[in-house]
């Protein structure tokens, strides 16, 4: 764990200087269960289901308002909210209706994983004789399908949520991991190079003045720094220069400082995935109960990748083997791209409006090219070209660093257990929907999936709260 503070070369190291610390186990008592991504896949031993905490109520476990889950079918899809000159023979919304969220990151990782897939299942009606009522349905007329709410009823459906209020934060924590800790002193400008120099998309902040940690520096305040202080390519952006990050705190809250959302490790995975989901928020520091001290940071990525790897042993839900367009996980409404040919800065500003994490880019055409994330803009920083925004969304994607092929996506008459498995295969935050001309039909997140599979089961509907 490394602290950085600007002006104190004696007390703290540089601000592009991270150590490895290792964490033992013996200061919770009873043995967890641990896991590492070696451990997952080499030796695949699942936790202890047995010695996970009591399974509680879903409603009484967390103190939550139990709401009715919410899907919005692909068939309620509305036409789309667009960025920059619009592609000729398309007809749009106007440019203030409301656009909504979308992002993503890559990493290698295999898994061998696999979600079974049922035979699709119908039905074949046998020896009726004459007398049978006129109303009894023909051989060839398919069942009625069911909707998510639907297969919520079917026993088994809760599986994924037993097994997140059964395990601890402690269990879904790395044994060793790096940690990069801001003091709220440093200059902003260092904070953002030193969180591309560790390869970071988020840090906490220490106050050396009260002694606490008093929240997280995220790509998001790199943002909306930009979008605050851009004016042209021909003046300099100052602010980033001279603002040190408590400044810029006290300029962006102006006072109404909220509390760091965190929680315990011994607080259940099911709190963990609504307190992710409910606050809006990508990074859930685990802070010592005693100490304050944060241990780790836990992901909506890596929370699904523990749920997808030791989930395989629990016996599978009906719903997985059904597709996305039948169940209506995902968001289809509203979305919110942005052409090739736009600005950056255009593309900032929908950023910073709707709150979204990435934006489909297409061409003039209309079909999906690429994505432009939140981690994309921060490339800006490392490329010192943060102050030429007027640059278009197409010539960014070309200038990072990690260059991707293609983008991954969806198809809707592909099932949830396998739109769940490539995203844990390829790491990602989402998966594109499209049709087979390319065209973007939808989007499926991690929270998208989190909350079917963990608290819509338990009534909660935490997207939608």
């Amino acid at each position: 764990m490394s602290f950085l503070k600007q002006g104190d070369s004696g007390s703290w190291p540089s601000p592009t200087m991270a150590t490895r610390s290792e964490r033992t186990c013996g200061n919770w008592g009873a043995k967890a269960s641990r896991w590492t991504r070696q451990e997952a896949v080499e030796e695949s031993k699942p936790p202890d289901l047995g010695e996970g905490s009591q399974s509680r109520p879903a409603a009484e476990s967390t103190g939550l308002e139990a709401t009715s889950p919410k899907a919005t079918p692909l068939a309620q899809a509305a036409p789309l909210a667009w960025t920059g000159t619009p592609p000729t023979g398309w007809d749009f919304l106007n440019p203030d209706c409301a656009i909504s969220a979308v992002g993503s990151s890559t990493d290698n990782l295999e898994l061998g994983v696999e979600f079974p897939v049922t035979a699709a299942w119908g039905y074949e009606l046998e020896g009726l004789v004459e007398e049978r009522p006129a109303s009894c349905p023909s051989p060839k007329a398919p069942l009625p399908k069911l909707g998510w709410d639907d297969e919520l009823q079917k026993p088994g459906a809760q599986v994924y949520m037993h097994f997140m209020q059964e395990h601890t934060c402690y269990d879904a924590m790395a044994t060793s991991s790096k940690l990069v800790i801001f003091d709220t002193t440093l200059e902003i400008k260092k904070a953002f190079f030193a969180l591309v120099a560790n390869g970071l998309r988020a840090a906490p902040l220490w106050d050396s003045k009260q002694q606490s940690f008093v929240g997280m520096l995220t790509i998001t305040d790199f943002i909306l720094v930009l979008h605050r202080y851009y004016r042209s390519p021909l003046v300099q952006i100052y602010e980033i220069e001279e603002h040190k990050i408590e400044t810029w705190r006290e300029i962006y809250l102006q006072g109404c400082f909220k509390p760091l959302v965190s929680i315990s490790p011994n607080d259940s995975l099911f709190e963990a995935v609504y307190a992710l989901i409910k606050n809006r928020i990508h990074r859930l520091p685990v802070l010592d109960p005693v100490s304050g001290t944060v241990l780790h940071i836990l992901t909506h990525k890596r929370l699904l990748k523990f749920l997808h790897i030791f989930g395989a042993l629990l016996p599978q839900p009906s719903f997985l083997s059904r597709t996305i367009q039948d169940l209506g996980i995902g968001t289809f409404r509203d979305l919110a791209v942005v052409l090739e040919t736009a600005p950056v800065l255009a593309a900032l500003d929908i950023f910073v409006d709707r709150r979204v994490s990435a934006l489909p880019v297409v061409n003039e055409s209309g079909q999906v090219v690429g994505l432009y994330s939140r981690f994309d803009v921060i490339h800006l920083a490392a490329q010192h070209t943060y102050n030429h925004l007027d640059m278009s969304v197409g010539e960014a994607l070309r200038q990072r660093s990690l260059c991707l092929e293609g983008v991954l996506s969806c198809r809707s008459h592909e099932s949830l257990g396998e739109v769940i498995d490539r995203i844990v295969r390829e790491q990602v935050h989402r998966l594109v929907l499209v049709d087979e001309t390319q065209r973007l039909l939808g989007v499926i997140s991690l929270s998208d999936i989190l909350q079917a599979l963990v608290l819509s089961p338990a009534g909660i509907d935490a997207l939608g709260a």
